[in-house]
């Protein structure tokens, strides 16, 4: 992994951990999260497995410092780690169609459902849940994952043009 890599992928958890700071608690103390789409998209311009872990397990750590969920510190640690490997899992089973923003906004979808599921069920048995499973993926994590998905599909094309620009991933 080279320096280059490096400031991107901090770049790119750096405004995650913007946009996760500021989004406020909305349901029993939990938010949407739009870290998610900044981790994807580094998944997807950087898709090695040092990088990888690296974005998933930075990530894990900013978000449990910044949450609002109560006792959600090691949930968003266990959730990050485990939503980028499966992400990136997917990522490489679809190698043909996995640089169009359809598929980044599937991806996208489907990693928002996973990470909430992730989350909520690894917070239920670490400290038990403020209110309903139900209630918590339904109120949350849905509206979360049809704003990072319509955040993902105006966000990569974008990106991607400007880090083959900036000769920081190679044309894909």
């Amino acid at each position: 992994m080279n320096t280059k890599n490096l400031v991107a992928l901090s770049l790119l958890v750096g405004i995650g951990a913007v946009l996760h700071a500021v989004v406020p608690g909305i349901i029993m103390g939990m938010k949407p999260d739009m870290m998610l789409t900044m981790m994807f998209l580094g998944i997807i311009l950087f898709p090695d497995k040092k990088s990888v872990f690296l974005i998933g397990a930075v990530t894990g750590l900013i978000s449990a410092l910044t949450t609002t969920f109560p006792a959600g510190q090691i949930p968003n640690i266990i959730d990050k780690i485990a939503t980028a490997l499966i992400f990136f899992g997917l990522f490489l089973a679809i190698k043909k169609f996995r640089f169009s923003v359809v598929s980044a906004a599937v991806l996208t979808a489907v990693g928002t459902i996973i990470s909430g599921i992730v989350f909520l069920g690894s917070a239920y048995f670490i400290a038990g849940l403020p209110g309903p499973f139900v209630a918590l993926f339904a109120g949350v994590v849905l509206p979360a994952t049809a704003f990072n998905t319509v955040f993902m599909v105006i966000l990569y094309p974008v990106a991607a043009s400007i880090f083959k620009r900036t000769k920081l991933v190679e044309a894909n």
